[in-house]
């Protein structure tokens, strides 16, 4: 089965940009919200971050976990996930309590995206330290173990390099069973894709990358899968959309690549690194992607605030893969 999830607009992305005005910003996260869930959307999500990408701003940017919870009270059926939970930024034990406080309140619809961390600037920013990338990694493998004993475990104790527990009481623990799916982000060929096969229920290799470099992620995943015993099958392949560009014909393309295109990229990178096209089109390049394995795609439009491409999408191009 084929899913699609949308990102919602949260502003790290600068989808607030000038705009100041509380209450304003969440009632078009609230908006697009309901609007995938009455579009058949699968999932919703949010990027865990605190402060605005690529330029760090003073426009607004929602935190993911707060923002999820208030989207779990006025939804009932799309699943709620990051793209993804930075480790750094939370203790994984608490971080364990938040999530499976989420799960409760949506009647078991988390999905739990994870990730090492990355962006250096909000690091700095808040005081959190940022060791060398192996490090974050240790890390990361540490905190998922913290976390699934969190989930499952009635007196959960562990104690590592980076966190330890004792005792650590979580209730209520989270609806799904035996936990919510695990998705680890990143694609650290050494690493991150070695925790990926032992501990992911699913898997995102990031964005903007070439069809033949994902080609690459998945047969290396495979090989470590095969390294730790693991059937590469169990690992579900995600796959985000960094811009979907989706337009009722080629001159609307052609006119929404030139407003969401990054100065520093060409027209041809930027149309090889993303989803970009007429539904036709659009279609035919997801079709590529489910040949090499993936089957769910978390689709981030730049103008999802005006709920046509949220439309057009799903009119057009969900019956293709359903």
């Amino acid at each position: 089965m084929i899913r699609f999830g949308s990102l919602v607009p949260q502003g790290w992305r600068h989808e607030f940009a000038g705009w100041q005005k509380p209450g304003k910003e969440f009632d078009a996260i609230r908006r697009v919200s309901l609007e995938c869930e009455r579009l058949g959307y699968d999932s919703i999500w949010l990027y865990d971050h605190f402060i605005t990408y690529p330029e760090a701003t003073s426009d607004p940017c929602f935190e993911s976990w707060t923002t999820l919870s208030a989207l779990a009270s006025i939804t009932k059926k799309l699943g709620l996930g990051t793209i993804v939970t930075c480790n750094s930024y939370r203790y994984p034990s608490v971080l364990a309590k938040i999530s499976a406080t989420l799960d409760a309140i949506s009647n078991g619809r988390l999905i739990f995206g994870i990730g090492a961390g990355w962006y250096d600037v909000e690091y700095n920013a808040y005081g959190i330290p940022f060791p060398e990338a192996s490090v974050r990694i240790a890390q990361l493998e540490e905190a998922i173990q913290v976390i699934r004993k969190m989930w499952m475990d009635e007196q959960p104790t562990f104690h590592g390099k980076y966190f330890t527990i004792e005792k650590a009481i979580n209730s209520p623990k989270p609806i799904q069973k035996p936990h919510p799916p695990i998705l680890v982000g990143g694609r650290g060929r050494k690493l991150t894709l070695r925790i990926t096969a032992k501990f992911a229920d699913c898997c995102n290799f990031g964005g903007g990358a070439t069809l033949k470099e994902y080609e690459e992620l998945v047969s290396l995943l495979k090989k470590h899968c095969d390294a730790v015993g693991r059937n590469p099958g169990e690992i579900e392949k995600t796959h985000i959309l960094d811009y979907a560009i989706i337009g009722g014909n080629k001159e609307e393309v052609r006119r929404k690549i030139k407003r969401f295109k990054p100065k520093d990229m060409s027209i041809r990178e930027f149309t090889k690194r993303n989803l970009v096209g007429t539904p036709d089109q659009i279609t035919s390049q997801i079709h590529r992607f489910v040949d090499i394995g993936f089957t769910y795609f978390m689709l981030r439009f730049p103008d999802m605030i005006e709920l046509k491409p949220l439309r057009m999408f799903a009119e057009q191009v969900f019956p293709a893969f359903r």
